[in-house]
């Protein structure tokens, strides 16, 4: 059957499906708004429809059907995390294949309570908190009291915990307490903010880990039962709203810093209870465990993620297919298609050290505030160990939407090893010039600073 897909996203990872696409002999159709008529993807794309709305069900189905695409790729962000659209797109009158998992999967691991339910059952290890939803304070309060007398005996000296709306996502809903007296007031607060903002007022409490690494295990699993791992990356580096801004593979590097544990065991340990999870609810696509590591070597499964994410592309750098590099969303798209993999887990090997840089539009002496505004510059000096995945022209002026995060550009940047990664990371931001105007009329500023500053902490514990 000759497929079509439609790229229901924008942007670079839009061009890198395209890039995919082309690889395997397949059709694609793009989509886009308004806001990103300058947008590369919408540019390089033969055949396009515009919309109003990404997110947008009815819009990205009527648009699948006037072209005749058989098959939705969602990207990540948007819709791709909605089991609900992917149940619709399978289960509708005309069906198509959905690039991604099972809906049942993306909707079972999607509640991070049902996670840790199921991990707990499979005996792998989630951070301590409650594993069901809580209504009432004074229960909070007597969960919230074991959970500082768990942190004190683990030699916590200054114990946190999270209360968290149980519906929330992308750190909405989330508070910080130091003292049992604050569980009550800051309970009820959370609560009352969940019910309004997601109609759900169920809330769960955390132990608040305060230094860690955070690991994330790459994974890929087909309908036909398959199921290999692509190892790990480290995504510690990240702004204080939890955005990911640096990211490396392998996950942990012991010929550059000195752990107090058997690194390699633990991350043995980490990817063996990933496969164990995904083993137990037969997944079906690309996916990431995430987790989060202590300084003393203790390893606590966070949440999953069923979609390709931004940082895919770093851990496919170092990884190899009998020698060959590899795309993980062509093997995605290859999978749901109906492919089989073809390659066995002794069939995947490891090469060096990879580095992502994200380059973002924003002001991080101010709290990170996004910005827009016009880019009239955009360039850097291209090398062989560099790849940049942008969707922002370097030709002619860009403007940057208001209505989307201001992610600018990818730099997937490879190395023999550690050092040689971080150097080559510095001549690349240094070459990085990017130029223009804020909607005020200001000078734009982006995020090049940070990153080079934060270079010299990867690999490192975060408090």
């Amino acid at each position: 059957m000759k497929h079509r897909v439609l790229i229901a996203n924008r942007g670079e990872i839009a061009l890198r499906i395209m890039d995919a696409c082309e690889d395997l002999g397949l059709e694609y159709v793009a989509v886009y708004t308004r806001a990103d008529e300058e947008s590369l993807h919408v540019q390089r794309a033969r055949q396009k429809y515009r919309i109003s709305d990404y997110r947008d069900p009815n819009e990205i189905l009527a648009v699948a059907d006037e072209a005749g695409c058989t098959a939705i790729h969602p990207g990540y962000g948007f819709l791709a995390e909605d089991f609900r659209f992917a149940r619709r797109v399978v289960k509708r009158s005309s069906p198509l294949i959905f690039i991604g998992p099972r809906w049942e999967v993306i909707r079972d691991l999607g509640s991070k309570l049902h996670v840790k339910r199921l991990a707990r059952e499979l005996e792998i290890p989630v951070v301590p908190g409650t594993s069901e939803p809580l209504y009432n304070e004074i229960e909070a309060e007597a969960r919230a009291e074991a959970l500082f007398a768990w942190l004190s005996e683990n030699g916590e000296e200054d114990p946190r915990l999270l209360i968290k709306a149980a519906a929330g996502g992308g750190g909405m809903g989330i508070e910080e307490v130091r003292e049992l007296d604050e569980v009550r007031p800051v309970f009820r607060r959370v609560r009352a903010y969940a019910k309004r903002l997601f109609g759900d007022e169920g809330v769960v409490i955390e132990a608040r880990l305060r230094r860690f690494q955070h690991l994330e295990v790459q994974l890929l699993g087909t309908p036909k039962g398959e199921l290999v791992h692509f190892g790990t990356r480290n995504c510690t580096i990240q702004s204080p709203g939890r955005q990911k801004r640096i990211e490396l593979a392998p996950g942990f590097d012991p010929r550059f810093k000195n752990y107090t544990f058997d690194a390699q065991a633990l991350e043995e340990e980490i990817i063996s209870h990933s496969l164990k999870l995904a083993e137990a609810v037969e997944y079906d696509s690309v996916g990431t465990w995430e987790w989060l590591v202590t300084p003393e070597g203790k390893a606590y499964l966070l949440e999953v993620n069923t979609r390709i994410q931004v940082e895919n592309e770093v851990t496919a750098r170092i990884a190899r297919i009998r020698g060959k590099e590899v795309n993980l969303l062509r093997e995605q798209i290859r999978v749901a298609l109906g492919e089989g993999l073809g390659y066995v887990q002794k069939d995947i090997t490891f090469e060096g050290t990879a580095l992502e840089l994200r380059l973002v539009a924003e002001d991080t002496e101010r709290g990170f505030r996004p910005l827009s505004g016009v880019i009239e510059r955009f360039t850097f000096s291209e090398a062989p160990w560099l790849t940049v995945r942008t969707h922002v022209p370097r030709d002619r002026s860009y403007h940057i939407p208001t209505e989307y995060d201001p992610n600018l550009a990818l730099a997937i940047i490879w190395g023999r090893d550690t050092q040689e990664v971080l150097a080559r990371a510095r001549e690349f931001l240094g070459s990085v010039v990017i130029q223009g105007r804020t909607a005020r009329g200001d000078p734009l500023v982006t995020n090049v600073p940070y990153l080079q500053e934060k270079l010299a902490e990867v690999y490192e514990f975060r408090s």
